[in-house]
């Protein structure tokens, strides 16, 4: 498997974009002020009828979608994922969810990707807000073919959705021939030892751990679970009975996210066996580059293996 990163998803996402609505004038791009950061000067500059900007208003941006979805448009509101959903949340919950409008929520920068601006970029809580709100779907694409199937998949999903993306350069690990389906996790690699389950980005440093762990003789299965809702409890009641331990990884808030939901499904079905959680700590959360936080809080391949192998340790 090569893991050699390729390009960022949000060029990916743009350029899949743009193809898609060179061939539907129904598909409109709307941003708040983040025409540059989302990735979408050439879409703007190839279809200029089928991007709206409304400034740094997040709150309109999410209404106006939402206007335009209601006309029938296949709308996507692009905006940095920590203003769309913490200024725009009423907005989310009301014009969108609550009204059942197909608007794809488009997430960029997520989690730490706009580390070195400090906590007032960080996305760390989006994950938990928006699975709170009933009828809204969460998708976070690990590489560069999750993401092109997902905006494939966005564009006649006839539900309120957000798509969460980062920054950084990813790989492209998957063939045309390989499936993708909204609500279905992606196992990328088979192990019977342990598991790591892993959402966005962090399934990267997830598939080099388990090369880590295999050069010791430990075999760790990886999967993407690039949808937290709707969740896969399948696959993951699959892994809790046929695996030995579970991980979670993500770039996220430890409450409320992806590590939460599989340890309140693993605890109320009676699946027991060695679980962590790796994610942001309740706390404040340090500035700096996405690699550095990566590092510092765990989330590199080497602590992902080092948990994983404490996890296997027998008990004194």
């Amino acid at each position: 498997m090569d893991l050699s990163p390729e390009r960022s998803n949000l060029e990916v996402f743009s350029e899949t974009l743009l193809s898609l609505a060179a061939r539907d004038r129904d598909i409109l791009a709307v941003t708040s002020d983040s025409r540059g950061s989302g990735k979408l000067t050439r879409f703007g500059r190839e279809l200029p009828l089928q991007i709206i900007e409304t400034g740094i208003a997040e709150q309109n941006l999410v209404g106006v979608s939402a206007g335009m979805a209601a006309m029938g448009k296949k709308v996507f509101a692009v905006s940095p994922s920590s203003f769309l959903t913490a200024r725009a949340l009423e907005q989310i919950k009301n014009d969108v969810a609550y009204s059942n409008l197909p608007v794809r929520l488009v997430g960029i920068s997520a989690g730490v990707a706009y580390g070195l601006y400090g906590a007032t970029h960080h996305a760390t809580h989006d994950l938990a807000a928006l699975l709170a709100i009933p009828n809204l779907d969460v998708v976070l694409p690990f590489d560069n073919s999750e993401t092109r199937w997902a905006v494939q998949a966005a564009v006649n999903y006839n539900r309120p959705l957000y798509i969460r993306f980062g920054r950084k350069a990813m790989p492209d690990i998957r063939t045309p021939e390989s499936s993708f389906t909204i609500g279905k996790a992606i196992r990328l690699k088979e192990g019977r030892r342990a598991c790591v389950i892993a959402c966005g980005e962090t399934v990267l440093p997830a598939l080099l751990a388990s090369d880590l762990l295999g050069k010791e003789g430990i075999s760790c299965g990886v999967v993407s679970m690039h949808t937290l809702c709707p969740f896969d409890f399948a696959a993951l009641s699959k892994i809790a009975r046929t695996t030995g331990a579970i991980v979670t990884c993500e770039e996220h808030s430890v409450h409320g996210g992806l590590g939460a939901i599989c340890a309140s499904y693993l605890m109320e079905h009676r699946l027991h066996l060695p679980f962590k959680s790796i994610a942001l700590p309740d706390q404040p959360i340090q500035s700096g580059c996405q690699e550095q936080l990566y590092d510092y809080y765990g989330l590199s391949p080497e602590n992902i293996r080092d948990q994983v192998a404490a996890l296997l340790s027998p008990v004194d």
